[in-house]
């Protein structure tokens, strides 16, 4: 029962509050200080604003909830404990941060039901939030009727000091702000501390004037740690603005109620130990043990589940209209909701012949987009301004902005890092869309981190990378990848593919496509110049990430090895050496990662281990290739930067050239 020295909501807030401090302190890790300090307005915005239901935490109609600052994550774990959620017991949060634990040192949507997207490298998560909310205004836009709305959910997000000092939440805020998200809510936690002390020592701006110029809503709760009514206040006036994203400051103290360690560094990253969670049980006036939460506390927060259980069957009958009266546009989203892929769909991609033209592999790429575009309506996504280079405008859907969120092409601007951060979002919004994401491949130095958490997270992103070599010309080596394949591809559960002509592009298409909906990002490498259309090339073929083009009878006396633009060098050096005697075979790796998931029969069967004499060829480092041509082969390649020069002199003047590759293959050969 509430005391008279501590309200229900004051008990609620403290619970969350120990919950954290005492999850830390028996992991011995982790940071009890932003949970303390946000726990009031945590509390306000799920026991007052959020709609959830926590025994279907996959409910499509949810608020999505986004702890960008996911260093705090005990906040998270100790609000879907409370509120009733399957997927996080008392248990749970007393193996945090250990081995198999549901209760990870940050948030993880692959681990924990309730957690809408991977957080801890700050700025990320209200990145992903802003993808999370253009899905939402798209779908709402797209499948919504006059007289029936069943797409209709806020994000809310809690981002702190560190999130917003991190660059890629400028980019996706900036875009946020253009874009008029009138259903984004960011709470701040603004409490001026971070891992080196005070923020005066780094982070002196106006937070507020910079969100004001970015086009937001901005409001400022000045004692976020006691006025609830001012929080609740703040988020009523939030959701009253419908044509812009909201940032309500809610100024706290990290640590809130530690008697030596609030407002300090201390508190920021680690245990408060035993004798100060003493004082603070004594100052907060909490005479529980650890780990135990009132049951009062247990019952109002657990009322969740009841509310829950309401909103999605109000949310059913709705839908249940909408489908009476809208059968075809139901039975899409039911289709999109459901992650499968219309039947038949890789049938409109298309196959090409020797004899069909040269064209270079990222204008095959605009013609896949194009044709999927038509019977995925799923597929949206655009370039970080480089459309009319990357090739990546879908035709006739128009160009997603304000007041027009129905339309599919996104123009993410000079923002690569939250592009591929807004990606995601979209991709683990739960409603089937699938984002692409393009720029040059040298670009993804700016998009790295999100790129990995596409695939640590499981997002469906599509990464349309063009201009993917020397090859790329005059624009010199700051534009020209030599080294990004070789480090893309050590990124686990990242597909990349680099298709050397018109029908590998498709079946590089196809797989990522697939993928997507196998919740796994795909990276696709184009080239800017032009590529014949080899006869031996084939959609299957890319499925399994190598196969053999060019073959002999009986076994071969050397295998050469492309990729991309140099698989042709090697199809051409086969000719002369066949023409020579020479048993030759070619083999096409568009993926490597593809590859190392066939069986070793498979394997074996496209380089087989009596074959020693073996070329990679590869407009790129040589770094990984060892593994495939063994210690009796060689590589061509380029361990250098590149040079500024039209893109066949370039390749030309690194060997990238079907006399070098023969000369290459005559050297192994002995």
């Amino acid at each position: 029962m509430a005391t008279a020295t501590q309200t229900l909501e004051e008990l609620c807030i403290n619970s969350i509050r120990f919950l954290a401090v005492d999850a830390v302190e028996k992991a011995k890790s982790g940071h009890p200080g932003l949970p303390m300090g946000a726990a009031p307005m945590a509390f306000v915005l799920f026991d007052q604003f959020m709609r959830f239901n926590p025994k279907n935490p996959k409910w499509f109609n949810r608020d999505r909830f986004v702890l960008s600052a996911g260093h705090g994550c005990m906040l998270q774990y100790a609000l879907l404990y409370l509120t009733g959620y399957d997927s996080v017991t008392i248990e749970d949060i007393k193996q945090f941060r250990q081995w198999n634990s549901r209760t990870p040192g940050h948030p993880e949507n692959f681990e924990t039901a309730g957690v809408e997207v991977t957080t801890g490298p700050l700025g990320q998560g209200i990145a992903n939030a802003v993808g999370l909310a253009m899905a939402e205004a798209h779908l709402a836009a797209k499948f919504n009727k006059p007289d029936a709305t069943i797409v209709d959910h806020y994000t809310y997000v809690i981002l702190g000091d560190g999130c917003n000092m991190e660059g890629v939440s400028g980019e996706a805020c900036s875009l946020a702000g253009h874009y008029g998200l009138g259903k984004l809510i960011a709470l701040y936690d603004d409490n001026h501390i971070s891992i080196d002390g005070s923020t005066d020592v780094a982070f002196t701006e106006d937070v507020s004037k910079r969100f004001e110029a970015y086009g937001w809503h901005v409001l400022h709760v000045p004692e976020g740690n006691t006025d609830l009514a001012a929080i609740a206040k703040a988020i009523e006036a939030a959701k009253a603005v419908t044509d812009k994203p909201t940032m309500i400051k809610v100024t706290t103290t990290i640590g809130y109620g530690s008697p030596n360690k609030q407002n300090t560094a201390g508190v920021h990253g680690a245990a408060l130990g035993a004798d100060e969670i003493a004082l603070t049980r004594q100052n907060l006036n909490w005479e529980y043990e650890p780990f135990v939460v009132p049951q009062d506390v247990l019952s109002h927060m657990g009322k969740a589940v009841e509310r829950g259980a309401s909103y999605e069957a109000e949310w059913n009958k709705t839908y249940a209209d909408y489908k009476a009266k809208y059968a075809d546009d139901a039975a899409v989203f039911e289709r999109l909701v459901s992650g499968k892929l219309p039947d038949g769909w890789d049938k409109v991609l298309p196959t090409y012949t020797a004899e069909d033209k040269a064209l270079p592999t990222r204008k095959h790429s605009e013609t896949c987009l194009n044709k999927l575009a038509a019977v995925l309506p799923e597929l949206i996504g655009g370039s970080a301004d480089l459309t009319h280079s990357n090739l990546t405008e879908i035709k006739g859907y128009g160009d997603f902005q304000k007041g027009q969120y129905q339309n599919r092409n996104v123009h993410f601007g000079v923002r690569e890092h939250a592009m591929g951060a807004i990606c995601n979002g979209m991709a683990l919004h739960g409603s089937g869309l699938i984002p692409y994401g393009a720029t040059f491949l040298i670009f993804t130095d700016y998009m790295r981190a999100a790129i990995r958490l596409s695939a640590l997270s499981q997002a469906g992103s599509i990464w349309v990378m063009t201009h993917d070599s020397i090859g790329q010309g005059e624009d010199g080596p700051t534009h020209q990848p030599v080294e990004t394949l070789a480090s893309l591809r050590a990124i686990p559960n990242l597909t990349v593919l680099r298709p050397a002509d018109g029908t590998e592009c498709s079946g590089a298409y196809k797989v990522a496509i697939a993928r997507a909906k196998e919740n796994a990002p795909s990276l696709l490498a184009f080239s800017r110049q032009n590529l014949p259309n080899l006869a031996g090339t084939s959609i299957e073929g890319v499925t399994k990430g190598a196969y053999a083009v060019v073959d002999c009878q009986g076994t071969p006396d050397i295998i050469l090895i492309g990729t991309g633009s140099e698989l042709s060098l090697c199809v051409t050096a086969a000719e002369k050496l066949t023409a020579e005697g020479k048993k030759v075979r070619v083999v096409s790796m568009p993926s490597v990662d593809l590859f190392e998931a066939q069986d070793a029969a498979y394997q074996e069967s496209v380089l087989p281990k009596a074959v020693t004499k073996r070329v990679s060829v590869e407009a790129g480092v040589s770094f990984g290739w060892h593994k495939y041509i063994g210690i009796e082969g060689a590589t061509v390649s380029i361990d250098r930067f590149g040079a500024s020069a039209p893109g066949g002199t370039c390749m030309e003047k690194f060997g990238f050239t079907v006399e070098n590759v023969l000369a290459t293959a005559k050297k192994v050969l002995g």
